[in-house]
């Protein structure tokens, strides 16, 4: 999206006759600037452009059976450049024009950081992106850089531009040479090239600068931390620059110190790529991946400069130089990119993460489904407690925000309780499991491959049934047995009558049960998330040798202790971090929502359910004969499919993105499920006999 300064089609494009009219190559510096800026706009845009000699008319779009070959912008072009070539005046004034930004303007800039941050911070990026969308630039300036921000705004810049042909590059490498050549301006003719080599220099000075920053280096594998290639990059460079500014160009030196130069280049690339392998073991830190990205591409900056110089066809490689300038420019305005390509990494190790805790929330044969089946009923009767809690904090009249952080509070340590006590919380399976079957779509390719994956599909939703099935089984007779023996020992049920009808409508599927559903799903799907953030924070900070070694902690706790300590805290950091911030946003989420005026409740299978055995003890079994019940049970019903779906599915989209697999077999796969469950519904549901031993001679 271009900035506020960018000129909008429907109000700046000027037609060429208006454009040469007010072409003024003694103009001051921002309206020569901004003649400039105009005249790509009219370029990238038909209206009210005029008809060509050769009767081809620009404006009109292609009739439909005869698609195109050669981009509207290009036709311009040629068409500008026949005027040029009729109209001796207005080609002296371009000449002159042209030749003016080439003394005024520093080509440096753009050749050799534009595109690039000016630190290794990656939300200093971000930020800088945002105000460039927000505020306007200004083309009175001297660098060329902005000038180009400014001119080559569209998406679709790059694209007519690498559609330039040769004809047509020749005839405006022509103008150019004609601008160099100017007499009035002697500087210009050596200004180019030393850009060039100036630029590369630049690129190859802030590439060893990163590659030498202590984040960086500390992070390189093996014989690549010593940093060898990036020591003689630049002693190999200046061999290379000294042969070309040579007045006797000699390729029997240049093209061996050529060679050398490239060789240590890649060398400094493949040192580079060591530091993803080292994050991988000690954590991800996005400010370090978006300086590695910053570096290789300083590197490949400094490959195509160099490439330019040494072209064969010139003009060819400053085109096909503008077009990745082009692309930069555009890249350069997406915020959305920017937190896309540097959080992948991140977003695949905690996928990854999680795909290793996942691995033991599939069940795959009757033992561990009925493993899965008790642990969700134990899970099933420590959140019987939850739900009393969650009543009496309602009855405690706290407001908004501390009602929902003591809920919060009550959720988060019930969560624990379940983690501590190798139970099992059905819904936050998904957000587990959902990357550990991603990594099972990374070779499908055969029907072998297609039938396992959907052997693991299948595995994963009786995991589900098996989860849901032991939390609710349990919840709802718990709930329903406490208010019994409550209202036996005191003559009334813990929750009063009131409460209770309102939990039951307030579950009713023709209500915003299914929605809060939906959004509870988000969160558990966030808590994944924050669990895999967590323990990846651990990992980068080393808290667990910390722990381990840390001298005061040491002294506290004693060497065996600390020890066991950093054993624990290693193996489950990530499951707590999820449980807590799970109860915290199950808890305060309502609350920030109500304070925007927004109504919003959570709705968890386990907790809706233990609230209908609630209801149930306080309202007795005539509410079974009542409407309102049994639209409560279908909303309860809903609210388990929701959570597993939303949650499952956001997950698997982020594993799926972060190891940027395409399902080119998607259809294969669906066919597969949607043949296996008509073939065999039960296997979704509870897990088929074992296949007996093979008989032992």
């Amino acid at each position: 999206m271009p900035g506020l300064f960018a000129p909008r089609p429907a109000v700046a494009v000027w037609d060429l006759n208006s454009l040469l009219a007010a072409l003024d190559p003694k103009a001051e510096r921002a309206e020569r600037n901004l003649w400039l800026v105009r005249l790509v706009e009219w370029l990238r845009h038909a209206r009210l452009a005029p008809k060509l000699a050769d009767g081809d008319d620009p404006t009109q779009p292609a009739a439909p059976d005869l698609p195109r070959a050669t981009p509207r912008p290009v036709l311009k072009l040629r068409h500008l450049l026949n005027l040029l070539d009729r109209e001796p005046e207005y080609r002296a004034k371009l000449v002159e024009l042209l030749a003016r930004t080439l003394v005024d303007m520093d080509a440096t800039l753009l050749l050799a950081d534009f595109g690039f941050a000016s630190q290794m911070a990656f939300f200093g990026e971000v930020l800088e992106r945002i105000q460039r969308k927000v505020l306007p630039g200004t083309p009175d300036t001297d660098d060329l850089a902005e000038l180009f921000q400014l001119a080559f705004s569209d998406a679709e810049d790059a694209q007519w531009l690498q559609a330039i042909d040769d004809d047509t590059l020749e005839r405006l490498a022509a103008l150019m040479r004609e601008a160099v050549a100017a007499r009035r301006h002697p500087r210009a003719a050596e200004s180019w090239r030393t850009s060039l080599l100036d630029a590369t220099v630049f690129c190859l000075t802030q590439a060893r600068a990163l590659a030498f920053s202590a984040d960086i280096r500390s992070r390189m594998t093996g014989e690549a931390r010593a940093l060898a290639s990036f020591h003689q990059l630049l002693r190999a460079f200046q061999a290379v620059r000294q042969e070309l500014e040579s007045d006797e160009r000699r390729d029997e030196t240049l093209v061996p110190a050529l060679r050398y130069f490239r060789t240590l280049l890649d060398a400094c690339r493949r040192d580079a790529d060591t530091v993803y392998d080292a994050l991988e073991d000690t954590g991800i830190s996005v400010d370090i991946v978006f300086g590695v990205q910053q570096l290789q591409a300083r590197l490949d900056r400094a490959g195509h400069l160099l490439d330019g110089l040494l072209s064969d066809a010139p003009a060819r490689a400053v085109r096909d130089l503008v077009v990745q300038l082009a692309e930069t420019a555009q890249r350069r305005r997406s915020v959305r990119a920017l937190l896309a390509r540097n959080y992948s990494l991140l977003a695949r190790k905690m996928a990854e993460r999680n795909a290793e805790t996942g691995e033991h929330y599939i069940t795959r044969d009757r033992r561990e489904y009925l493993q899965m089946f008790w642990r969700a009923a134990g899970g099933g009767a420590v959140t019987t407690i939850t739900v009393f809690l969650k009543f009496l904090i309602g009855l405690l009249g706290f407001s908004g925000f501390f009602a929902g952080f003591a809920a919060g509070l009550n959720y988060a340590a019930s969560f624990v309780v379940i983690q501590l006590a190798h139970f099992t919380l059905a819904t936050k399976q998904p957000a587990m499991t959902a990357p550990a079957m991603a990594r099972k779509l990374g070779d499908v390719a055969s029907d072998e491959a297609v039938e396992d994956f959907v052997d693991e599909v299948s595995h994963l939703i009786r995991t589900q049934v098996a989860g849901i099935l032991g939390n609710v089984s349990v919840v709802l007779p718990c709930a329903l047995a406490v208010q019994w023996l409550w209202a036996l020992a005191f003559g009334s049920p813990l929750i009063g009558a009131d409460k209770a009808q309102y939990a039951v409508d307030s579950l009713s599927a023709l209500g915003w049960t299914p929605v809060y559903a939906a959004c509870t799903g988000v969160l558990l799907f966030a808590s994944s998330l924050i669990a895999g953030w967590a323990e990846n924070w651990f990992v980068l900070h080393r808290l667990g040798s910390a722990l381990r070694w840390n001298p005061g902690i040491v002294a506290r706790l004693g060497a065996n202790r600390a020890a066991r300590w950093s054993v624990w805290l290693q193996g489950n950091v990530s499951g707590l971090a999820g449980n807590i911030s799970l109860g915290m946003m199950l808890g305060l989420v309502p609350a920030v929502a109500g304070f925007f005026g927004i109504g919003f409740d959570v709705r968890h299978v386990t907790l809706a359910s233990g609230q209908l055995g609630v209801a149930l003890g306080a309202l007795g079994w005539d509410l079974l004969s009542t409407p309102g019940f049994w639209l409560a049970v279908v909303g309860v019903m809903l609210t388990g499919v929701l959570n597993v779906t939303v949650s499952f599915v956001l997950a698997f989209r982020l594993a799926l993105r972060s190891r940027n697999i395409r399902l080119k077999d998607r259809g294969r796969i669906y066919a597969a499920v949607r043949l296996r469950l008509r073939q065999r519904p039960a296997s979704f549901l509870w897990p088929g006999r074992e296949p007996a031993p093979p008989a032992t001679v």
